[in-house]
Order: C-alpha cells, then sequence, then structure tokens
C-alpha cells in the first residue's frame, strides 16, 4: 500500500493510492505512532480500497508522517560518500537526531536558516519502525518496519561541522525534513538494499545510487539502534545518502535561493522543492 496526507499544511487529511494513482479518502487515526503501527497496517490492508471515495482534488501532498516521535539518522553510511568527505568509513553506524519540527511536505519549500552560507542536499532512504523494538537480532529486525519512503536530509554544513557541539544543529531548521509523498508498505519492498535513489539541482542530475552501496544495511541499523534504546511505532530513521552532495564536490556547491531540487527513492516517490530564503 501506499499511504499518503494530503490538504493545506496543518489540516491534512489520511489517504492512500489506489491502482490507477488516485487519491482515495481514509478515516480514522492520522499516520504517527500507533497509526502506523504493524496492527494497523494489518487492518488498513483489510480494507477494500476501491469502496473507499476518491478526492478529486487532494491538493497539496504533505509529509507522509503528521508527526513523528523521533526523526534518527545515520551518518557516512554509503561507502562512496565517506570516501567524498575525506572520513574513514565507520566501524559502527554514526547516529544522530533531527529536530522533529523539521519534518516537512515533499513538495513544499525548503528554506535557507538565516545565516546560513552551506545549505546542503541529501537524498535518503527512510525507514519508518512499526512495533516497539528492543534487543532485535539482524535477522528479525525488518519485521519491525512498517515502511519505507523519500526523505531529504538538508543539512547546513556550517551549523554541523564548524561550529562545535552535536551534528543536530545542522539537520534540524523547519523545513530541512521533506518525507515523502508516499509511506510504501513494506511488502511492497521485498529488498531495502537494491533501490536506486537520485537527485538533481536545477535539472542536473548530482546523486545516483543504490542502496546497495549501503555500509551498514537496513536491518543491522534497526538492529544496532535497539541495542541502545526501544524504537517506537512511528520513528523515522533517514538511513544516510549517496555521493553527490555539495560538501564533497570541488568546488563546494551549496543551495541558493531559487534552485529547484528533484529527488527520488524509485519505487517510494519523488520529490520536488525550492530553496528560499527563511523570512
Amino acid at each position: 500500500m501506499k499511504l499518503l496526507r494530503y490538504g493545506p499544511a496543518g489540516a491534512e487529511k489520511p489517504g492512500i493510492l489506489d491502482s490507477d494513482g488516485n487519491v482515495r479518502a481514509l478515516s480514522g487515526s492520522d499516520f504517527e505512532g500507533r497509526g502506523v503501527s504493524l496492527e494497523r497496517i494489518e487492518q488498513l490492508r483489510a480494507i477494500d480500497i476501491d469502496s473507499l471515495p476518491v478526492v478529486e482534488n487532494p491538493g497539496r501532498i504533505g509529509a507522509c508522517l503528521a508527526s513523528v516521535p523521533n526523526f534518527f539518522c545515520v551518518g557516512l553510511n554509503y561507502a562512496k560518500h565517506a570516501a567524498e568527505t575525506g572520513a574513514t568509513p565507520p566501524a559502527e553506524p554514526i547516529l544522530f537526531s533531527k529536530a522533529t519540527s523539521s519534518l516537512s511536505g515533499p513538495f513544499d519549500a525548503v528554506e535557507i536558516p538565516r545565516n546560513s552560507a552551506k545549505t546542503d542536499w541529501e537524498v535518503e532512504l527512510g525507514v519508518v519502525i512499526g512495533k516497539e523494538t528492543l534487543y532485535v537480532s539482524e535477522a528479525e529486525a525488518l519485521g519491525c518496519v512498517a515502511g519505507y519512503c523519500t526523505i531529504n536530509d538538508v543539512s547546513e554544513r556550517a551549523f554541523q561541522a564548524e561550529m562545535g557541539g552535536q551534528w543536530i544543529k545542522g539537520k534540524s531548521a523547519p523545513t530541512f525534513g521533506p518525507t515523502g509523498p508516499w509511506l510504501v508498505t513494506a511488502d511492497e519492498v521485498p529488498d531495502p538494499q537494491n533501490l536506486r535513489l537520485w537527485l538533481s539541482i536545477n535539472g542536473e542530475v548530482v546523486q545516483d545510487s543504490n542502496t546497495d552501496d549501503m555500509i551498514f544495511s537496513v536491518a543491522q541499523i534497526v538492529s544496532y539502534m535497539s541495542r541502545f534504546m526501544k524504537l517506537m511505532p512511528g520513528d523515522v530513521i533517514a538511513t544516510g545518502t549517496p555521493s553527490g552532495v555539495g560538501l564533497g564536490t570541488t568546488p563546494q556547491r551549496f543551495l541558493n535561493p531559487g534552485d529547484e531540487i528533484e529527488l527520488e527513492v524509485v519505487g517510494l516517490g519523488s520529490q520536488k522543492q525550492t530553496a528560499v530564503a527563511a523570512s
């Protein structure tokens, strides 16, 4: 199933995509927390989608999750990306967080923060947790996943790396977490380690890779994280970005107002954003 949310910001409604690409209206809980639990996914699977009302003009598509308990990220998780930044490939997953207030719609503008000179792009595979997950084995880890989505892990590199402290400062500005357009349930993604993902700036493809370049697989990441924390239904994990970010280019290149960003994890839906200066 492809689950989505449509409508004005702050007033989105849950929906589901039918086989013809129409948005169908769903009643009941929104897509957050228990609303994306494995139990809720099974309830939705039992619905006759064609019996649901068609939304004739859905308008704006919002983030596929209404809110997230935690917005986790994995750093330097693609071999070629680690190489382009000059970093040694990590021996264990590098974990950090984005502020949950960075969550935004896949077609909303990306706001370049005040005093920013190095706002960067990162196409990533997003993983949405579907059950309480603690001390899970790698063999069982994918069974804890409700679904997958496309994420742009927008990052301000000076805030992230040049001002001391933790990476969260460079990852958390409003609109720095475009997520969606769909939450694609796990049954439609039999192998999360074989997904093409790409991103373009003003029509020029700058990232084009496959999740098979990930240093740590989705199963490894979920299992590893569950050693240190209890993952909760609705938690989202951005699993790292491939090579081609602005930080890794020569000369370095970052977003300016008016730049157009397009990205996709193939099968999980595409995004398009315009960079604007924060008011």
